[in-house]
């Protein structure tokens, strides 16, 4: 069964065929050259005609005008089917490489359309010409029979030569090519993942310590790359000594053949000639051999992406959901780990009530947060919102009814407005009401610009606690059923606090389904219920007031606010 990558690639064999008849155009015009030689030396010196010369040119150069509007059209189409195989497939690369990195398997987004670009670059270059042109090296070899056997002969000897040659040097070179690739993908990779933080190693220190491990890294890289280039030019030195002695000698061939009467001197010219023709194939293959592998490299990379990350199914349609959930026998798992982080999780989350979520650090608390909002890859059970399994909610559909404020703060580059938004149609008036449902108008307000205020990769320009309350405020944007929030008061002052509790507080009021993830026990006040979590299964569920009950009862050593009830 084919890929999708090649079902995409035979979508274009009309382009593919279409290219294959005007290089059978250009490959047959390139015998003009020796033709015309020919009729030069063998016809035109000796009759002396310079009418003959004069028609001989005016053929030449229209033949020569046909073949270049043949290059040109050719390479063209070839741009063009460049162009449409990027739009075929940059939308798919896009939502795999999302799905890959959802999905925790390591695929870096980058690697995939730098993938994409150099299928497409190997499409479009002068590497695919040389497979379009070198079925014809035989008609070139076919051509220097006519002139004599012993020619063709010799050029097939000096074709599987260099063919030879070309092979000997890629198996030569192809394992510190690989090396070369994977050490240059380890050193830029190791440097991307440490600028991320920089803050953190320039406050402490660390760039001098991480300095030598990418000096490690990039040293290697640099030794590799210079074993690879002096490999390969001893190589290409050797295929271009080869090369230059083929075509001399099959000059010199053509001259004992004059000797001794069996060829005419346009004869020779044109020997080497079509020699230089039936090679030039071989001695493009052998240039662009390289982006070749890189090509076919980059094809195995993208047929794996889109088999491991097939297109989701379309998800079905269904009403508003009131924001009920019930979680039956949940376990989630993930790469590299025996034990399950969640294991036999059973909950239901009414509409209108607040959960709060407690339990140590490593509980699992995160990982049910993901499981509830359906963006955990492996799990197992049943997640239920208003009676359907979350998998079968379209996520277009699902996405606008649910809010979710991970712990760890994600904004992306744009403005306030768009983050809160979420990058969709901005209607003023609901982002308005998101930001004071939030608390944040205010503060909004006072920045330069307002909502329009560019915040920066990962909202940098912000501090922690602005980020989590704009994340906040996207998170209840739109008047989501469901609406998990993961520690949201992490980074909050005082007044973020205070904030928080309205915020809660209308939620509830306007019959939300709230589950809240938190250590700080001024947002227990307000909640309904309580669940503990410990070591991934349900140790305590209740009425917060029972829940708190026990707990006070189990840890009599707790200070009282931790477990002492809260009115709301």
């Amino acid at each position: 069964m084919r890929s999708e990558l090649s079902r995409v690639l035979l979508a274009f064999r009309r382009e593919f065929w279409t290219v294959g008849i005007f290089s059978l155009t250009i490959n047959v015009l390139m015998l003009t050259p020796t033709l015309y030689m020919l009729q030069i030396y063998d016809r035109v010196l000796v009759s002396q005609s310079g009418l003959t010369l004069v028609a001989l040119s005016l053929v030449a150069l229209f033949l020569f005008l046909v073949m270049a509007f043949a290059e040109w059209t050719r390479s063209r189409i070839l741009v063009r089917a460049g162009v449409s195989f990027d739009e075929a497939l940059n939308v798919r690369v896009f939502s795999a490489s999302f799905d890959a990195a959802l999905n925790q398997n390591g695929m870096n987004p980058r690697q995939a359309f730098l993938d994409l670009t150099n299928l497409r670059q190997f499409l479009t270059g002068n590497g695919i010409f040389a497979f379009f042109d070198a079925p014809w090296t035989p008609v070139y070899l076919g051509v220097l029979f006519l002139l004599h056997p012993y020619l063709g002969w010799l050029a097939i000897i000096f074709a599987a030569s260099l063919a030879a040659l070309t092979w000997l040097a890629h198996r030569a070179t192809q394992a510190t090519t690989a090396e070369l690739v994977a050490t240059a993908k380890d050193a830029s990779l190791y440097l991307q993942s440490k600028v991320r933080n920089a803050e953190v190693i320039e406050a402490m220190g660390m760039s001098g310590n991480l300095r030598r491990h990418w000096r490690n890294r990039q040293n290697r890289h640099l030794f590799v790359a210079a074993k690879s280039q002096e490999l390969g030019r001893r190589w290409q030195s050797l295929i271009k000594g080869m090369r230059y002695s083929q075509q001399s000698l099959m000059l010199g061939a053509g001259a004992w053949l004059v000797i001794e009467g069996d060829l005419t001197i346009g004869g020779m010219i044109a020997a080497n000639v079509l020699m230089s023709r039936a090679l030039a194939p071989i001695d493009l293959v052998a240039a662009t051999w390289k982006s070749f592998i890189t090509a076919a490299e980059a094809y195995r990379s993208l047929t794996a992406l889109l088999s491991e990350n097939p297109p989701r199914a379309a998800g079905e349609s269904h009403p508003k959901p009131t924001g009920a959930m019930r979680v039956v026998g949940l376990v989630a798992s993930a790469h590299g780990r025996e034990k399950p982080i969640l294991n036999g999780i059973d909950l239901e989350f009414s509409p209108g009530t607040m959960t709060a979520i407690l339990g140590p650090s490593g509980s699992g608390k995160s990982t049910l947060a993901r499981c509830l909002v359906g963006v955990w890859p492996q799990w197992q059970g049943r997640v239920l919102l208003d009676g359907v399994p979350i998998e079968r909610w379209g996520r277009g559909d699902l996405g606008p009814h649910i809010g979710y404020l991970p712990q760890d703060v994600e904004l992306l580059e744009g403005t306030i407005a768009e983050n809160i938004a979420r990058f969709g149609e901005i209607k003023a008036d609901e982002v308005i009401l998101a930001a004071k449902r939030a608390g944040i108008h205010e503060m909004i307000l006072r920045f330069p610009m307002g909502y329009d205020t560019p915040i920066g990769e990962g909202g940098a320009f912000l501090s922690g606690g602005q980020r989590q309350r704009v994340g906040l405020a996207r998170a209840i944007y739109g008047e989501p059923a469901l609406i998990v929030l993961d520690e949201p008061n992490a980074n909050l002052d005082e007044v973020g606090e205070a904030a928080l509790q309205e915020t809660l507080a209308t939620l509830r009021q306007l019959g939300k389904t709230v589950v809240l993830i938190t250590h700080r026990p001024a947002a227990l006040g307000l909640a309904d219920r309580i669940v503990l979590l410990s070591d991934g299964c349900v140790k305590l569920q209740g009425p917060r007031e029972e829940v708190l009950a026990r707990l006070s009862a189990s840890r009599p050593n707790l200070p009282p606010t931790t477990v002492a009830p809260q009115t709301a």
